[in-house]
């Protein structure tokens, strides 16, 4: 059910949301970990994602949290929210790498490789990864990739841009990446890479507040999933599943209780 909506109140409701007691917000020491060795994506082991929360004290959260990440999209109340606005990209080249964290393939920027505005609050670009299938769900479906553009503003809360991807023609970014044979857990050195590269897609969106999608899960995060999907081919979702440390078997997080959490969705031609 689409719910249209000027009210400025979800805006301040947005606020409230991240100030809200019930979320533990992000500090310069928080973000996703970088060692995977105790938890994996698969169930009945032991380490699989219903046990996170109790590996590690830090992560309890995983298994106690409200505010938790992926979720599925349009199995729930959305609203349209005009008053979101457009994406605010200022992307600029900088010098980026590639490693294989075990758990993912990630691209870290080494410079300054430009900002996104969220309601007036700059979030820098740190990185990218992706993650197959994806881990936010459509009515009950996952696509086969989802690309995550992790960004932090000065204060340590991150902000998360979510693209999801369908079989077709090769991305052409993710063919820059892939273009090293061998990525292993040292940085490979990728030289000046512009994030514009990355396609985002259209203007429509999906906002909520949610938290990391690995451990420790910590919430508090601003997500925006792009309503458009993009396309990959299938040899280069291989790649990605076969490079990560669970193999073939993927690296998606089930999608997590939603628990009356609001999901707004921006449509410029609703205003």
């Amino acid at each position: 059910m689409l719910i249209n909506t000027n009210n400025k109140s979800f805006l301040i409701l947005i606020s409230l949301l991240l100030l809200s007691s019930h979320i533990y917000l992000l500090t310069a020491e928080d973000g996703e970990t970088d060692n995977e060795t105790p938890f994996t994506y698969i169930e009945g082991t032991g380490n699989g994602p219903k046990e996170w929360g109790v590996i590690d004290p830090h992560w309890q959260v995983c298994g106690k949290g409200h505010y938790q990440s992926p979720i599925d999209l349009l199995d729930q109340r959305v609203v349209i929210l005009p008053n979101l606005g457009e994406l605010h990209k200022d992307y600029k080249p900088a010098p980026a790498v590639v490693k294989n964290r075990g758990h993912d393939i990630s691209v870290f920027w080494k410079g300054d490789a430009g900002k996104l505005d969220i309601n007036g609050t700059d979030y820098q670009l740190l990185q990218v990864h992706w993650h197959s299938p994806s881990e936010h769900s459509f009515h009950g479906t996952r696509y086969e990739l989802e690309l995550h553009a992790v960004h932090k503003s000065a204060s340590g809360n991150l902000a998360v841009i979510a693209i999801v991807y369908k079989y077709g023609h090769p991305d052409g970014f993710l063919s820059r990446v892939l273009q090293h044979k061998s990525i292993g857990k040292s940085e490979i050195p990728l030289g000046i890479v512009n994030p514009r590269d990355i396609k985002f897609g259209s203007r429509k969106y999906y906002r909520y507040v949610g938290s990391l999608t690995v451990p420790p899960c910590t919430e508090g995060v601003v997500w925006t999933v792009v309503k458009k999907v993009r396309t990959v081919s299938r040899e280069q979702v291989r790649i990605l599943r076969e490079t990560v440390h669970d193999g073939l078997k993927g690296n998606a997080r089930p999608t997590q209780p939603l628990d009356g959490r609001p999901v707004w969705i921006y449509n410029p031609r609703a205003k």
